[in-house]
């Protein structure tokens, strides 16, 4: 036990703590606030309290509980809103009555009360190594929830019993090789700070599929594989999240709201409820965790929240299921770690970061990727990890969007200029990349053909002149220029305009499979090349561009989707046909 000698906002320095280790879990003052030793000098101990300070003073009692910060890791976590130290908000509310937290409150992550209903797997007498499923519990209609022997334990099953139990209960008895015997209940803790165990990791090979088609098409993200979303205020990057939530072809999705704005965060709170998931027809939030961390709650909890997050969706990838970690914003937790940093007087970085903010980010994003899980059954899981970069004023040269750009292979650059013209999403395809690419061709050749990356590789050559002949335009005026300069800038607009703009509000065009978005862009890469045949023939530019097929090509993505593969041939037909006529003009012409 040891005695407060120094408060500073969320820092409390404590005297007497010799006892204590870092990274361990304290509680402060009379009402127990929880809290966190950030570093020990001899006795001294820092500690970054996780609730508000307003009251405590020195000479307050400090006891340690000897665990680092943990989560609790078992059934009940789906559907679940928690804060940034996973502390149930909805259980919290009904306890206290207040739509504030109160300070001090000590309430289970996982509900001790909840009966489930639990299927053995295993059996008496198996020879169990961590990761081996003991048996299930159907949580959701659409997640079967694997109960695990945890990671660092082996042994023999000794007994194990079927029906009804809660988290606490006993289910099963493991003899460990020193003949030790291990009460085993369904629900397992696991430090947040610590990455969960694998027996390997692969390299990507599948893309995740988000339906929209700037990211499908343009820059894809591989399952297991990393992303960024930089941008400024108001360009879209909360809608951005939200799409990859609803459509993204996971089985979990972890949803971090790190230092967000409240009205935002209450609009997830009531949106993802009401969202049905295309997947099952039922509710998004059968699949959802949600972590809801306010830019008005302490900021030390705020720099946990992640942790929290990537740790749950670890225990669910453990389980072999493809799992999506959606954060925002790590500019907000990067913010935290500013703070924190400057009260503890460390020497400042760029910026006044901290000097290691780069490793931290290294820390959460490297905890992505496609893994063999432990465990006798071959099981494969995956983490895809996507961070929104909040710079301010959209500067991306500042260190936290500079040190992301470092570490994560896609980056989706989001453009105020493109959200202000009503362009979502508001990808700007010049400033954007994705490093899956070369990955990803077997994939692509496989399940959609070697056209596919073809004509995506022309699509952004196209944008690309685009953007060099504006300047001209600018200039000396679009008149100017040649027919196929004039083709290059209608076809572009095509790309942008019917091809990478999509309408959330329109149930067809919210989501586009990857066979409708190749046929959508063959399509348009077909109508650029008999232009350019039929301008060579003499035809007038503006004899093309009003063909009857033009408008019908800018309408193809509200096609609805069992009838677009014939109608896409359709125009093709038609397409040839009305650019023919027109070119036969042009031989009259000549």
């Amino acid at each position: 036990m040891g005695k407060i000698v120094k408060v500073s906002g969320p820092l409390v320095v404590a005297t007497g703590m010799e006892e204590a280790n870092m990274a361990d879990v304290v509680r402060v003052g009379e009402q127990r606030l929880i809290g966190e030793i950030l570093n020990m000098t001899g006795g001294d101990a820092s500690i970054q309290v996780y609730e508000e300070t307003a009251g405590l003073g020195p000479g307050a009692e400090v006891v340690t509980t000897g665990a680092p910060l943990s989560v609790e890791l078992g059934p009940g976590l789906i559907e679940t809103i928690y804060d940034g130290i996973q502390r149930p908000l909805e259980v919290i509310h009904e306890k206290s009555g207040s739509n504030n937290l109160p300070r001090g409150v000590e309430v289970p992550a996982l509900d001790r009360e909840k009966v489930w209903q639990f299927t053995a797997v295993a059996k008496p007498g198996d020879q169990l190594t961590g990761g081996d499923v003991l048996g299930t519990v159907q949580e959701t209609d659409s997640i079967l929830h694997k109960i695990m022997l945890p990671p660092n334990m082996k042994g023999t099953l000794v007994s194990i019993e079927e029906g009804n139990f809660t988290v606490t209960q006993t289910i099963a008895v493991l003899k460990q090789a020193d003949g030790s015997l291990v009460e085993l209940p369904m629900m397992q803790k696991w430090p947040v700070r610590v990455g969960r165990p694998y027996k390997r990791k692969y390299p990507p090979h599948s893309p995740l599929q988000s339906g929209q088609r700037i990211v499908d098409t343009f820059f894809p993200v591989a399952k297991g594989g990393t992303a960024a979303i930089p941008g400024p205020f108001g360009s879209g990057k909360t809608v951005m999240q939200h799409a990859l939530a609803k459509w993204s072809d996971v089985d979990l999705v972890i949803y971090i709201g790190c230092g967000e704005r409240g009205n935002e965060m209450t609009d997830v709170l009531r949106e993802f409820p009401e969202l049905i998931d295309p997947r099952t027809g039922q509710s998004l939030m059968k699949r959802t965790v949600l972590i809801a961390n306010t830019s008005d709650m302490p900021v030390a909890a705020r720099e946990a929240s992640i942790y929290t997050g990537i740790t749950i969706a670890e225990y669910f990838r453990d389980m072999g299921y493809a799992v999506a970690v959606i954060a925002d914003s790590t500019s907000r937790w990067a913010e935290a770690l500013r703070e924190m940093s400057g009260r503890l007087e460390e020497m400042p970085g760029e910026e006044g970061y901290p000097a290691y903010l780069s490793s931290r980010l290294a820390q959460f994003y490297e905890r992505a990727g496609e893994v063999a899980c432990l465990g006798s059954e071959e099981r494969r899981g995956s983490l895809t990890a996507v961070g929104a970069v909040s710079p301010p004023g959209g500067d991306l040269s500042e260190p936290v969007s500079q040190a992301t750009m470092r570490i994560v292979k896609v980056f989706w650059a989001l453009d105020s200029s493109l959200a202000y013209r009503r362009h979502f999403p508001a990808i700007n395809w010049l400033n954007s990349y994705s490093l899956y690419l070369d990955s990803l061709r077997p994939w692509y050749d496989e399940h959609l053909g070697k056209a596919f990356l073809q004509n995506r590789e022309w699509a952004m050559a196209v944008l690309q002149e685009e953007a060099s002949l504006n300047e001209i335009v600018q200039l000396v005026g679009k008149d100017s220029l040649s027919a196929a300069d004039q083709i290059t800038l209608e076809t572009a607009k095509m790309i942008r305009e019917d091809f990478l703009q999509q309408n959330s509000f329109m149930d067809v065009d919210a989501y586009s499979e990857y066979d409708r978005q190749a046929r959508m862009l063959a399509l348009i890469r077909e109508y650029d090349a008999r232009c350019r045949t039929a301008a060579e023939r003499g035809c007038t530019i503006a004899d093309l561009f009003t063909v009857p097929v033009r408008e019908k090509i800018g309408r193809a993505k509200s096609v609805p989707a069992g009838e677009y593969q014939a109608a896409y041939a359709e125009m093709d037909a038609e397409m040839e046909q009305q650019i023919e006529a027109v070119a036969q003009k042009g031989d009259g012409a000549l």
